[in-house]
């Protein structure tokens, strides 16, 4: 069990993950969406949208630092591992309640709303849930793991001297299915359930992170032109504009 836990069910998620991103690509390609919503409502969405999506992107920038790199990095630029978990629990834990409310934001938005709920498929609705439980098991992990690193509530436990390597190994193909078989169970709730996210993503809406709008910088100028009557296009006598105007 330990072995399928902490290394086949990673794999299988994975390829899901890639697999599942190209078939959906290939065959799906209109669906590829949001799914955007905006025109239903947007006062909720002013407020969870930016409460979410910035509270997500600090969450993944301190997983990075968490997960990728290694503890001797930080180390050599004169970070104790005492400061490093007093520095992720003062930075992660505002962005893990930012993202947790900007998520009941929006999920409240989509069950209030009925032309957001209607839009709302059954993958996304499994999808948020997995989310919100992934999100409040990173939380209780920052702040449980601060405190048994400083040694203030049970047995004293480095999560960058397990689930960290671990995770590098992973892409290593060569995962120690004991570093985790090892960690509080919060640690591998979490991690077995943010896989789990991962084989989900290409089938929910999920799959719009891999959508940015990089062409919108790139695109011609739009044209447009009015039907109404101006002056100087019949009696008057002022010229008429031309319908766009080359910058520089």
């Amino acid at each position: 069990m330990s072995t399928f836990l902490w290394v086949i069910f990673p794999y299988i998620c994975l390829a899901t993950f890639v697999v599942g991103h190209v078939w959906r690509y290939r065959y799906d390609k209109f669906g590829w969406t949001t799914r955007s919503s905006q025109l239903y409502e947007d006062k909720l969405l002013r407020i969870g949208s930016p409460l979410f999506h910035f509270g997500i992107l600090f969450v993944a920038v301190g997983h990075f630092l968490g997960l990728i790199v290694p503890q001797s990095w930080t180390e050599r630029a004169g970070m104790s591992q005492e400061l490093y978990h007093i520095v992720a629990l003062l930075g992660g834990l505002p962005a893990g309640i930012a993202c947790l409310v900007g998520l009941a934001i929006l999920v409240y938005r989509r069950r209030t709303v009925g032309p957001v709920f209607r839009a709302t498929t059954v993958n996304d609705k499994v999808m948020y849930a997995v989310l919100a439980v992934v999100i409040v098991l990173g939380m209780w992990n920052t702040i449980a793991g601060t405190l048994l690193n400083l040694g203030i509530a049970g047995d004293h436990y480095n999560y960058r001297d397990g689930v960290s390597p671990w995770f590098r190994q992973i892409f290593w193909f060569q995962p120690d299915a004991s570093l985790m078989a090892g960690a509080p169970i919060g640690f591998q709730l979490h991690a077995l359930l943010a896989f789990l996210l991962f084989a989900m993503w290409p089938f929910t809406r999920l799959v719009h992170v891999f959508s940015a709008p990089i062409g919108y910088f790139t695109r011609p100028y739009i044209v447009y032109r009015s039907r109404d009557e101006r002056p100087g296009t019949a009696t008057g006598t002022r010229a008429q504009k031309r319908g766009w105007e080359r910058i520089g």
